[in-house]
């Protein structure tokens, strides 16, 4: 073989060996941009999990728990169940009269009762600003006969009238008295998504006094079919701006806006139910507050 045979036979070699070299650098470099792009994948997969998480978007669990409130803190819900005799008695009617000159209609039918007491029937909805003024006092009334538990708070509709009232949740709550049965219905969330469905007996008694139900609303009481409460009693304006700790801090002072407006109803509500429980117990019915808004009953 001749020098230039073998010079090119060697180009042509080295040439070949060159080529693999760089197929090989290739196919490592494809490889590492596969790995690289699937851990990046991964990655991506599991940052989107997490958010979804934390957001609680897409988890029925975590959007239906929304709907049952902040537990309270003890300090706030002994402030709301614990408002002294003393206070109430002082504020008496309070703003009631101002707002509603007939806070109740009557009743009429066989009495509503469950368990063998005497039952109280709220139909309300969660985004309701109506129904967020009236829980207040419910909850303040309900727990002189007996213990109303746990306290949850949430708001009213942002885009509701007296918007992002702060307010309790009677959804999941619990209540143990020996005088009268408390049956809540909060019927739909604040979003306006179903939430509880009235039972066929619960609709009757709600259109038995609202009939058309294109006027129908919330908040709607049945004190036993004794006494009827279809509107709020004081003005939601009242709790406007105000947080949960603040509302119940307000309501020991007879003399604040929000006592003589939450406390105020509270006792009209309280005198609603004595009349449910021939005024038992005693201490509670022949109160000076009771007393004071007979008038009214």
């Amino acid at each position: 073989m001749g020098k230039a045979s073998r010079i090119k036979q060697q180009s042509a070699r080295e040439k070949i060996a060159a080529q693999r070299a760089e197929a090989q650098r290739l196919e490592r470099r494809n490889r590492l941009l596969i790995t690289a792009g699937s851990t990046l994948l991964v990655l991506v997969i599991v940052v989107a999990f997490i958010v979804i998480k934390l957001a609680g978007g897409s988890s029925p669990s975590a959007s239906h728990s929304s709907t049952t409130g902040t537990l309270l803190p003890a300090s706030v819900s002994s402030q709301v169940t614990g408002v002294p005799a003393a206070t109430l008695d002082k504020v008496g009617k309070g703003t009631v009269p101002s707002f509603s000159s007939a806070p109740f209609s009557p009743g009429s039918g066989a009495a509503l009762t469950s368990n063998g007491k005497p039952e109280m029937l709220y139909i309300g909805a969660e985004f309701c600003p109506y129904c967020a003024a009236m829980r207040w006092s419910m909850a303040v009334a309900l727990s002189r006969f007996g213990t109303l538990t746990p306290l949850r708070g949430i708001h009213s509709s942002p885009t509701d009238a007296y918007p992002n009232t702060a307010t309790l949740t009677f959804y999941k709550s619990g209540y143990n008295s020996k005088y009268l049965a408390f049956t809540p219905v909060e019927n739909e969330t604040v979003s306006r998504a179903l939430l509880q469905n009235p039972t066929k007996a619960q609709n009757a008694v709600w259109a038995k006094y609202e009939p058309n139900p294109q006027t129908r609303g919330y908040p709607f009481i049945a004190f036993s079919n004794k006494l009827i409460m279809k509107d709020p009693i004081y003005n939601p304006g009242v709790l406007a701006g105000k947080s949960w700790s603040q509302i119940a801090a307000a309501l020991k002072d007879p003399s604040s806006p929000i006592a003589q407006s939450v406390n105020g109803a509270a006792n009209y509500i309280t005198g609603a139910i004595c009349k449910m429980t021939n005024d038992q117990p005693a201490s509670v019915c022949s109160s000076a507050a009771v007393t004071a808004v007979q008038s009214g009953l």
